[in-house]
């Protein structure tokens, strides 16, 4: 009998310009523009909407997360630092590796670095039409809560409370 054994995640820091981080944010934005619009995504519309919604600010410590399951660059996730709290972002796992465990592994290692830092929250807004990360904070104990921001494509506002 033969045991295959599976890939490992694991995540490391980046900032927001080294190339795996540029190709895996310009891969989640393409995502956004495409599921947004419900079409294939024009020329130079994920140029814009990259230049509309910057990760410039991911630049902190631990403000981008890259996920890596086995050799395979698979997945990102950023946090924006406040005053007492952390704001999650650009949640991505490609697609090939999706529903093997890299969400639960990115929100794991982004809430170590968060709770590190001092911060004693995590908040994050999303859209309507994301049910599949919807579910995924959910399952991992976000619950709902008031607006905190105004964004243009604010629909669900999520907390997780890391005490």
């Amino acid at each position: 009998m033969t045991i295959t054994a599976r890939p490992t995640w694991t995540t490391s820091v980046s900032r927001p310009d080294q190339p795996d981080a540029v190709l895996l944010l310009r891969e989640y934005m393409t995502e956004m523009v495409v599921r947004y619009h419900r079409r294939p995504a024009l020329p130079g519309e994920v140029d814009e909407a990259l230049a509309e919604m910057p990760s410039d600010d991911l630049t902190n410590a631990s403000g981008l997360l890259l996920a890596h399951h086995g050799t395979d660059l698979a997945g990102c996730a950023g946090l924006r630092w406040h005053s007492g709290w952390a704001e999650l972002t650009r949640v991505f796992i490609r697609p090939a590796h999706r529903g093997a465990g890299g969400g639960a592994a990115l929100l794991t290692a982004v809430e170590q670095h968060a709770r590190a830092a001092g911060a004693q929250a995590i908040r994050l807004d999303t859209r309507a039409d994301l049910v599949e990360a919807r579910a995924l904070y959910a399952r991992h104990g976000y619950v709902e809560i008031p607006a905190y921001s105004h964004g243009p494509y604010a629909e669900h506002w999520f907390e997780k409370r890391l005490g």
